[in-house]
Protein backbone atom coordinates (compact mmCIF):
# COMPACT_ATOMS: atom_id res chain seq x y z
CA UNK A 1 0.00 0.00 0.00
CA UNK A 2 1.20 3.40 -0.84
CA UNK A 3 2.14 6.07 2.09
CA UNK A 4 -0.12 8.55 2.12
CA UNK A 5 -0.07 10.95 4.77
CA UNK A 6 -2.79 11.48 7.30
CA UNK A 7 -0.91 14.16 9.87
CA UNK A 8 2.19 16.49 8.75
CA UNK A 9 3.21 18.43 11.55
CA UNK A 10 6.62 20.67 10.95
CA UNK A 11 8.40 23.27 12.94
CA UNK A 12 5.71 23.45 15.75
CA UNK A 13 6.02 25.29 18.52
CA UNK A 14 3.67 26.32 21.01
CA UNK A 15 4.19 29.40 23.04
CA UNK A 16 2.45 31.50 26.18
CA UNK A 17 2.87 35.40 27.17
CA UNK A 18 3.74 38.51 25.19
CA UNK A 19 5.75 37.87 21.83
CA UNK A 20 8.46 39.25 23.68
CA UNK A 21 8.98 36.94 26.74
CA UNK A 22 6.97 34.71 25.29
CA UNK A 23 7.62 30.88 27.32
CA UNK A 24 7.83 27.70 24.71
CA UNK A 25 6.36 24.50 25.86
CA UNK A 26 7.36 23.07 22.54
CA UNK A 27 9.85 23.89 20.05
CA UNK A 28 10.06 23.32 16.64
CA UNK A 29 8.66 19.66 16.69
CA UNK A 30 8.56 18.03 13.10
CA UNK A 31 6.50 14.55 12.19
CA UNK A 32 4.36 12.75 10.06
CA UNK A 33 1.77 9.60 10.61
CA UNK A 34 0.87 7.75 7.11
CA UNK A 35 -2.93 6.90 6.99
CA UNK A 36 -3.92 4.08 9.00
CA UNK A 37 -0.21 4.06 10.89
CA UNK A 38 0.14 4.92 14.65
CA UNK A 39 2.86 7.18 16.32
CA UNK A 40 3.41 7.29 19.74
CA UNK A 41 4.51 10.44 21.66
CA UNK A 42 6.22 9.33 25.13
CA UNK A 43 7.84 11.64 27.78
CA UNK A 44 7.66 12.43 31.35
CA UNK A 45 4.80 15.16 32.41
CA UNK A 46 5.56 18.87 31.09
CA UNK A 47 7.46 17.49 28.40
CA UNK A 48 4.76 18.66 25.61
CA UNK A 49 3.50 15.63 24.30
CA UNK A 50 0.03 16.71 25.09
CA UNK A 51 0.46 20.17 24.45
CA UNK A 52 0.99 19.13 20.96
CA UNK A 53 -2.32 17.14 20.57
CA UNK A 54 -3.97 19.92 21.64
CA UNK A 55 -2.60 22.28 18.99
CA UNK A 56 -3.64 19.25 16.37
CA UNK A 57 -7.44 19.21 17.52
CA UNK A 58 -7.63 22.73 17.66
CA UNK A 59 -8.06 23.60 21.52
CA UNK A 60 -4.72 25.50 21.71
CA UNK A 61 -4.58 28.81 19.52
CA UNK A 62 -1.05 29.69 20.73
CA UNK A 63 0.63 27.90 17.73
CA UNK A 64 3.33 29.04 14.77
CA UNK A 65 3.97 25.98 12.22
CA UNK A 66 2.40 23.70 9.68
CA UNK A 67 -0.63 21.51 10.95
CA UNK A 68 -1.86 19.79 8.32
CA UNK A 69 -4.82 16.79 8.67
CA UNK A 70 -5.82 14.50 5.37
CA UNK A 71 -4.15 17.58 2.93
CA UNK A 72 -5.71 20.48 4.64
CA UNK A 73 -3.13 23.00 6.17
CA UNK A 74 -5.03 23.80 9.13
CA UNK A 75 -6.03 27.57 10.66
CA UNK A 76 -6.18 28.59 14.05
CA UNK A 77 -9.68 27.40 13.23
CA UNK A 78 -10.70 24.10 12.76
CA UNK A 79 -13.92 23.07 10.17
CA UNK A 80 -16.97 21.15 10.85
CA UNK A 81 -15.63 18.51 8.82
CA UNK A 82 -12.44 18.60 10.53
CA UNK A 83 -14.20 18.13 13.72
CA UNK A 84 -16.23 15.13 12.60
CA UNK A 85 -12.74 13.59 10.89
CA UNK A 86 -10.45 14.10 14.16
CA UNK A 87 -11.30 13.08 18.21
CA UNK A 88 -9.70 13.24 20.81
CA UNK A 89 -10.18 10.78 23.97
CA UNK A 90 -9.14 12.96 27.31
CA UNK A 91 -6.69 11.47 29.58
CA UNK A 92 -9.42 11.18 32.19
CA UNK A 93 -12.51 9.57 31.22
CA UNK A 94 -14.15 10.54 34.91
CA UNK A 95 -13.67 13.89 34.34
CA UNK A 96 -14.59 14.34 30.46
CA UNK A 97 -18.49 12.08 30.82
CA UNK A 98 -21.15 14.88 32.15
CA UNK A 99 -21.35 13.26 35.52
CA UNK A 100 -24.99 14.18 35.05
CA UNK A 101 -25.40 12.78 32.07
CA UNK A 102 -26.96 9.05 31.11
CA UNK A 103 -24.19 7.36 28.83
CA UNK A 104 -27.07 7.84 26.29
CA UNK A 105 -26.81 11.33 26.21
CA UNK A 106 -23.42 11.26 26.30
CA UNK A 107 -22.47 9.17 23.61
CA UNK A 108 -25.41 10.66 21.31
CA UNK A 109 -24.34 14.30 21.99
CA UNK A 110 -21.66 14.64 19.34
CA UNK A 111 -24.11 13.53 16.88
CA UNK A 112 -26.66 15.28 17.62
CA UNK A 113 -24.59 18.63 17.62
CA UNK A 114 -23.43 17.74 13.87
CA UNK A 115 -26.71 17.15 13.12
CA UNK A 116 -26.49 12.97 12.25
CA UNK A 117 -29.49 11.21 11.32
CA UNK A 118 -30.71 7.60 12.82
CA UNK A 119 -28.89 8.54 16.11
CA UNK A 120 -29.95 6.00 18.02
CA UNK A 121 -28.96 3.35 15.38
CA UNK A 122 -25.39 4.73 15.47
CA UNK A 123 -25.54 4.75 19.44
CA UNK A 124 -26.39 1.36 19.67
CA UNK A 125 -23.72 0.50 16.67
CA UNK A 126 -20.99 1.74 18.70
CA UNK A 127 -21.31 0.70 21.88
CA UNK A 128 -21.55 -3.14 20.57
CA UNK A 129 -18.13 -1.70 18.49
CA UNK A 130 -16.61 -0.99 21.85
CA UNK A 131 -17.98 -4.25 23.65
CA UNK A 132 -20.83 -2.67 26.06
CA UNK A 133 -24.19 -3.61 25.79
CA UNK A 134 -27.22 -1.79 25.95
CA UNK A 135 -28.03 -1.61 29.51
CA UNK A 136 -24.63 1.31 29.92
CA UNK A 137 -27.22 3.66 28.52
CA UNK A 138 -29.46 3.92 31.69
CA UNK A 139 -26.65 4.58 33.42
CA UNK A 140 -24.29 7.21 34.85
CA UNK A 141 -20.33 7.54 34.50
CA UNK A 142 -19.59 7.51 38.11
CA UNK A 143 -21.54 4.24 38.01
CA UNK A 144 -19.48 2.20 35.56
CA UNK A 145 -15.68 1.02 36.06
CA UNK A 146 -12.60 2.63 34.93
CA UNK A 147 -12.66 0.38 32.00
CA UNK A 148 -16.03 0.80 31.15
CA UNK A 149 -16.05 4.68 31.30
CA UNK A 150 -12.98 4.68 28.94
CA UNK A 151 -15.36 2.44 26.66
CA UNK A 152 -17.84 4.82 26.82
CA UNK A 153 -15.24 7.58 26.12
CA UNK A 154 -14.20 5.68 22.92
CA UNK A 155 -17.87 5.01 21.93
CA UNK A 156 -18.71 8.75 21.92
CA UNK A 157 -15.69 9.71 19.81
CA UNK A 158 -16.76 6.76 17.37
CA UNK A 159 -20.16 7.72 16.71
CA UNK A 160 -18.97 10.49 14.11
CA UNK A 161 -17.07 8.51 12.07
CA UNK A 162 -13.83 9.62 12.02
CA UNK A 163 -10.61 8.65 10.08
CA UNK A 164 -7.83 10.03 13.45
CA UNK A 165 -7.93 9.42 16.76
CA UNK A 166 -5.88 11.26 19.11
CA UNK A 167 -5.48 9.56 22.36
CA UNK A 168 -3.99 10.90 25.61
CA UNK A 169 -2.81 7.95 28.06
CA UNK A 170 -5.81 6.01 27.22
CA UNK A 171 -4.94 3.51 29.48
CA UNK A 172 -4.37 6.23 33.09
CA UNK A 173 -5.68 5.06 35.70
CA UNK A 174 -6.90 1.21 34.67
CA UNK A 175 -5.91 -2.24 36.50
CA UNK A 176 -3.47 -4.35 33.88
CA UNK A 177 -6.40 -6.81 33.14
CA UNK A 178 -8.92 -3.38 32.27
CA UNK A 179 -5.14 -2.35 30.14
CA UNK A 180 -4.67 -5.14 28.04
CA UNK A 181 -8.43 -5.02 27.29
CA UNK A 182 -8.44 -1.64 26.05
CA UNK A 183 -5.31 -1.84 23.84
CA UNK A 184 -6.68 -4.73 22.56
CA UNK A 185 -9.66 -2.85 21.50
CA UNK A 186 -7.99 0.06 19.86
CA UNK A 187 -5.50 -2.19 17.87
CA UNK A 188 -8.92 -4.00 16.93
CA UNK A 189 -10.76 -1.05 15.78
CA UNK A 190 -8.04 0.40 13.96
CA UNK A 191 -7.56 -2.42 12.01
CA UNK A 192 -11.04 -2.73 11.47
CA UNK A 193 -11.64 0.96 10.59
CA UNK A 194 -8.31 1.84 8.78
CA UNK A 195 -8.16 4.81 11.33
CA UNK A 196 -4.56 6.89 12.49
CA UNK A 197 -4.01 7.11 15.73
CA UNK A 198 -2.05 9.52 18.01
CA UNK A 199 -1.33 8.15 21.09
CA UNK A 200 0.42 9.83 24.35
CA UNK A 201 2.17 7.97 27.13
CA UNK A 202 4.83 8.04 29.54
CA UNK A 203 4.49 4.27 28.97
CA UNK A 204 6.88 2.59 26.67
CA UNK A 205 5.24 -0.67 26.70
CA UNK A 206 1.84 0.86 26.37
CA UNK A 207 3.40 2.82 23.12
CA UNK A 208 5.08 -0.37 21.88
CA UNK A 209 2.03 -2.60 21.84
CA UNK A 210 0.08 0.21 19.65
CA UNK A 211 2.00 2.40 17.63
CA UNK A 212 4.58 1.80 14.88
CA UNK A 213 6.39 4.65 15.21
CA UNK A 214 7.60 6.59 18.27
CA UNK A 215 8.27 10.10 19.16
CA UNK A 216 10.30 11.30 22.57
CA UNK A 217 9.59 14.75 24.05
CA UNK A 218 12.11 16.02 26.37
CA UNK A 219 11.79 19.79 27.51
CA UNK A 220 9.35 20.13 24.76
CA UNK A 221 11.95 18.92 21.47
CA UNK A 222 11.80 15.52 20.23
CA UNK A 223 14.86 13.66 20.70
CA UNK A 224 13.58 10.99 19.31
CA UNK A 225 11.47 9.19 16.06
CA UNK A 226 12.00 5.58 15.52
CA UNK A 227 10.00 2.56 14.79
CA UNK A 228 8.39 0.48 17.82
CA UNK A 229 10.19 -2.91 16.10
CA UNK A 230 13.61 -1.08 17.06
CA UNK A 231 12.56 -2.18 20.79
CA UNK A 232 14.38 -5.55 20.31
CA UNK A 233 17.51 -4.22 18.54
CA UNK A 234 19.86 -5.97 20.66
CA UNK A 235 22.68 -3.05 20.80
CA UNK A 236 20.42 0.22 19.10
CA UNK A 237 21.50 3.46 20.10
CA UNK A 238 18.94 5.76 21.49
CA UNK A 239 18.93 8.83 23.09
CA UNK A 240 20.19 8.59 26.71
CA UNK A 241 16.37 10.17 27.60
CA UNK A 242 14.69 7.22 25.94
CA UNK A 243 17.19 4.80 27.11
CA UNK A 244 16.10 5.58 30.27
CA UNK A 245 12.10 5.78 29.58
CA UNK A 246 12.99 2.20 27.81
CA UNK A 247 14.86 0.68 31.07
CA UNK A 248 11.84 2.65 32.89
CA UNK A 249 9.37 0.07 31.07
CA UNK A 250 11.92 -3.04 31.09
CA UNK A 251 9.82 -5.47 33.15
CA UNK A 252 7.13 -4.77 30.90
CA UNK A 253 8.69 -6.22 27.78
CA UNK A 254 9.81 -9.78 26.40
CA UNK A 255 12.25 -10.04 23.25
CA UNK A 256 10.74 -6.32 22.63
CA UNK A 257 7.14 -6.97 22.96
CA UNK A 258 5.69 -5.50 25.92
CA UNK A 259 3.41 -8.10 27.56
Amino acid sequence: MAWRNMIVVENLSIGYGPRARKKFVVSGVSFRIGSGMSLGLAGQSGSGKTSILHAIIGLNPNWEGLIEVDHETQTHRRSQIFRRRVQLMFQDSNSALHPRHLVQTVIAEPAKIHGMDNISDRVGSVLEEVGLGDWVLSRYPHQLSGGQRQRVALARALVLQPTTLLLDEPTSGLDMLAQKEVIGLLNRLRAEKGLTYVVVSHDMSIIGELCEWFGVMKSGQLVDMERTNCFSLSGKQFNFYTQQLLDASANYFIEGKPL
